[in-house]
């Protein structure tokens, strides 16, 4: 039987990037599209509990995807289990337009929120972002985007059929890959861990025209990080990022160290 694969992201159904991915796995098996209606960045795993959703069922560029009004999380739990009504071999969430990539992301970003979901239940995982020079790109509406995501294509498609092949090792729920935004087939790719921080949260106070004030969260990004971090392999190197992450966030000390403070 051919693998049955599951394609989503958070950058909206007529994103390019999905499109990219696609072509990333359309030839490994049987590929299902659920993702969002619209533009999702930065919703983490969030989840519609108060409100019903809906599936449109449309094709882009000729691929027939299920465009679902809610978030990466929502896409993925109606993909399984209400579009494919089965659990699949394999989850891609991406490409997403903007490199995700530290500690901050990790929470944040719904890119990985999603295929977070799908490792939840036992599917092996892969997130996949190209990054991008721009900030304000990674919250456009990016059907319209152009990149050469040639290498980028054939670097996911190899690591999917491996892991089609040989699963993921074990501790490891998902492989999240950053692409630096200028790539060649011979570039380094690094295996990497979580830098620390990538943002300097900075608040920006203004006022509206009657005085009132309304803030901004906003800052620059760290270009600098440890060696072996992903941010010290995508932004300092130019190199491919693979990070494997685990949904086990419980921390590694010895819970010895705990017990004096409870």
């Amino acid at each position: 039987m051919p693998s049955k694969i599951l394609l989503t992201n958070d950058d909206g159904v007529y994103s390019s990037g999905i499109r990219a991915a696609y072509r990333s796995v359309a030839d490994l098996g049987d590929v299902t599209v659920s993702a969002p209606m619209m533009q999702q960045s930065g919703v983490g795993r969030s989840i519609s509990i108060f409100e019903p959703l809906r599936v449109t069922r449309t094709q882009v560029d000729g691929i027939e995807v299920n465009a679902v009004g809610g978030t990466p999380t929502d896409s993925v739990i109606i993909g399984i289990f209400t579009i494919m009504k089965e659990k699949p071999d394999l989850i891609l969430s991406g490409f997403n337009i903007g490199e995700n990539i530290s500690t901050d992301t990790v929470t944040t970003s719904g890119t990985i929120g999603a295929a977070l979901e799908g490792a939840s239940y036992g599917i092996p995982a892969i997130a996949a972002s190209i990054q991008v020079k721009e900030e304000g790109l990674k919250f456009d509406d990016n059907r319209d985007y152009v990149h050469d995501f040639d290498v980028a294509v054939k670097v996911v498609n190899r690591i999917a059929k491996n892991v089609l092949r040989y699963g993921l090792p074990d501790k490891v729920d998902l492989l999240n890959i950053n692409i630096p935004h200028i790539v060649e087939m011979d570039t380094e790719i690094e295996i990497t861990r979580l830098a620390r921080k990538l943002f300097r949260t900075e608040v920006e106070e203004r006022y509206d025209p009657r005085g009132r004030p309304y803030y901004w969260i906003a800052g620059d990004l760290s270009t600098m990080d440890d060696a072996g971090t992903d941010v010290n392999a995508l932004v300092q190197k130019g190199h491919i990022s693979v990070t494997p992450l685990s949904l086990d966030a419980t921390s590694p000390v010895d819970l010895s160290e705990i017990e004096h403070l409870i």
